[in-house]
């Protein structure tokens, strides 16, 4: 009797620790989610503020944003959505006409004026059409999570009909994102594309979510994949309708036939550098890779300004052309 009353003790001690401990997992993933895709972040409602700030770092977007604002060519738009959100994005007109058009997306917890330096390559010096969207939670787009660029590549794929329609209609249209904007462009790249479509540029973008959610997983909290990882996974899955695994760059360049310029810093920790090489390795020809000396994350061109320019130009001038 005496073995049997220990014996039933030993399991309601292991039931109980083991519902504690499953409690806790599936609380860190609740965690894990909110803090990756419903972060605490500045979504600004003032764009002056958001341009002084980029005016600090790049101190000759002042001048160049005045000036279009002095003949009406910066001007922001919003579209609505299949699900109804509203969605925003600035447009930024050629100086003369020219069926030339970059599409650029930022990056994670930024907005479009965040990227206004590749507008300002595009516009004032290869003298391109420009449409910088946000991506839903961000900047003045709708949204109640972060995409991570897999759900985002849809609104961008609409983003660019709006480009062509917006710019004459036959258009030569790059598509240019940086870090989880880089991501987004790649992962829109695996998808059938219109033929107004040219070419692609990708700077520092990530592998998938899996890999980069279990770098920072890794970098930030010093915790291996499992169990965390596979829970979160799930927890989005059921919340959001997509998993961190199926949300790959890599699958998708492996899809993409279209040319493709991929850029990255070689002391990139925050998306490590290894990464470009898979990424690079998995995209089918045309392809070129440029691999930054020295530069780490999102900062090849404030670092090399007139050699990113040149070597975008070369890209998307080899490829911008009627067919």
């Amino acid at each position: 009797m005496k073995q049997k009353k220990k014996t039933k003790t030993i399991i309601i001690t292991v039931a109980a620790v083991l519902a504690l401990l499953a409690g806790a997992v599936v609380g860190a993933s609740y965690y894990m989610l909110g803090f990756s895709l419903t972060p605490n972040m500045d979504r600004p409602t003032n764009d002056s503020t958001a341009f002084a700030s980029m005016y600090k770092r790049y101190p000759f977007l002042e001048a160049w944003v005045d000036s279009l604002n002095r003949v009406d060519a910066l001007r922001d738009t919003f579209i609505v959505a299949p699900d109804g959100a509203r969605l925003h994005a600035y447009y930024i007109a050629a100086p003369e006409p020219t069926p030339k058009t970059a599409v650029a997306v930022h990056g994670y917890t930024d907005n479009a004026i965040r990227m206004m330096m590749i507008g300002y390559l595009y516009n004032h010096e290869l003298r391109y059409n420009v449409l910088l969207p946000e991506l839903r939670h961000h900047g003045r787009s709708d949204g109640s999570f972060i995409g991570m660029g897999w759900t985002d590549r849809h609104d961008v794929e609409r983003w660019m009909e709006v480009a062509n329609i917006r710019f004459g209609g036959h258009t030569l249209m790059v598509a240019h994102g940086i870090s989880m904007g880089a991501a987004t462009v790649m992962m829109l790249s695996g998808d059938k594309q219109p033929p107004y479509v040219k070419c692609f540029v990708e700077d520092c973008g990530y592998t998938s979510v899996w890999d980069e959610f279990a770098q920072q997983l890794r970098e930030q909290f010093s915790l291996p994949p499992f169990p965390l990882m596979y829970t979160t996974s799930e927890l989005c899955e059921l919340k959001y309708g997509w998993n961190f695994r199926e949300a790959s760059a890599l699958t998708q360049v492996a899809r993409c036939a279209l040319p493709m310029l991929f850029i990255h810093g070689d002391r990139d920790t925050y998306v490590p550098t290894w990464m470009v090489y898979s990424l690079y390795d998995a995209k089918p020809q045309p392809k070129e890779l440029w691999i930054v000396p020295g530069a780490e994350h999102a900062i090849s061109y404030l670092e090399n300004m007139k050699e990113y320019t040149e070597r975008t130009r070369a890209f998307t001038e080899r490829y911008l052309v009627d067919e």
